[in-house]
């Protein structure tokens, strides 16, 4: 990024903006994912406006971060190392690039009140936001601010909302941790280790949530798309304007808006598991009908009506091959 100066020493460059007047503290990032480029794409635009003056922070404070992890980055992989939109988490004792890259983004992200972290995703399909909880004092995910995560949600561009991420992952976890049981293969020793653990499904927003802010992670549509780009632009541009960051008229909240909940991730036990047809995210299926064939000739069929989310034909074996999603009766605020 032209003219951009670093904020830190850490294997990520982070730049942005500061106003005199006191203000919400907003952080976006993007390629968490390396070969995810709508938000690098998105940031350098938005960039280019504020150093061009045709943008001016008029309160608070936005840090962004392009490329979060470099690696995986110049690698045009989701990966580095390993997946760092799990586990995340600081480390004392670093075993792989992410652990790098947490060490350094999780002090940033507690320095901020609101995180957009911008992705996108395999398989076709139109954009969406993810939700965190409803407000809850439990043990898993507890949340106070889910009435303006909510508002926000619902002015950054997509109608669909899902919620329900970390409850379907600790259920993926106890699955897991049942069939790691049955194998002792060294090779696969640290992904079981990771993939096992109870914080599997902790990412940057619902680490965010831990240290008090609110985040929302927005999947701007499949990886190639043109316009992908265009919708993570949008998102922090109405984000900037909902929270009265920047002079620009208050985005209105969509009036179409559906929400559906995660409750189930089906992983990929073998290369030889295959689906029945290319799916593609949000595609519905009824209760019964066949998704996919385990490489022995089992059908994995829906366990109800509902959505095929994030299907992925490239899943390594032990890892998320698809979601299940159902209608929520979730009840939005949008003031």
């Amino acid at each position: 990024m032209p003219n951009a100066e670093p904020l830190s020493t850490a294997p990520f460059n982070v730049v942005g903006r500061k106003a005199e007047r006191a203000g919400p503290r907003l952080i976006v990032l993007g390629a968490v994912h390396g070969n995810e480029i709508c938000g690098p794409r998105a940031i350098e635009r938005v960039w280019a406006e504020f150093e061009s003056k045709q943008l001016n922070l008029l309160r608070g404070s936005v840090s962004f971060v392009p490329i979060t992890n470099v690696k995986a980055y110049e690698l045009v992989q989701r990966e580095g190392d390993r997946n760092l939109n799990r586990n995340l988490g600081p480390v004392e004792q670093p075993q792989d690039f992410e652990d790098r890259i947490a060490n350094a983004l999780c002090p940033l992200l507690s320095q901020h009140d609101v995180l957009i972290d911008l992705h996108s995703f395999h398989s076709p399909g139109e954009p969406f936001a993810m939700l965190g909880p409803t407000n809850n004092t439990g043990t898993l995910q507890p949340f106070a601010l889910a009435a303006q995560e909510e508002a926000l949600a619902a002015r950054l561009g997509p109608r669909r909302l899902v919620e329900g991420w970390l409850e379907t992952y600790a259920d993926g976890v106890a699955a897991r941790v049942q069939r790691a049981e049955q194998s002792d293969d060294p090779r696969t020793a640290r992904a079981r280790l990771l993939n096992t653990d109870p914080r599997y499904g902790i990412g940057t927003t619902e680490y965010m949530r831990s240290v008090g802010g609110m985040a929302i992670t927005l999947e701007c549509g499949q990886h190639d798309d043109p316009a992908g780009p265009d919708v993570a632009y949008r998102a922090i541009i109405n984000t900037l304007a909902h929270l009265r960051m920047i002079d620009a008229p208050a985005p209105e909240p969509r009036n179409d808006i559906e929400v559906l909940r995660l409750i189930h991730v089906t992983d990929r036990l073998n290369p030889g598991d295959v689906f029945v047809k290319p799916w593609a995210s949000f595609d519905r299926v009824t209760a019964g009908e066949p998704i996919g064939h385990r490489h022995d000739g089992t059908v994995v069929t829906a366990q109800d009506d509902g959505y095929i989310v994030f299907p992925n034909t490239k899943a390594l074996p032990g890892n998320e091959w698809f979601y299940f999603a159902r209608r929520s009766d979730r009840s939005l605020n949008v003031d």
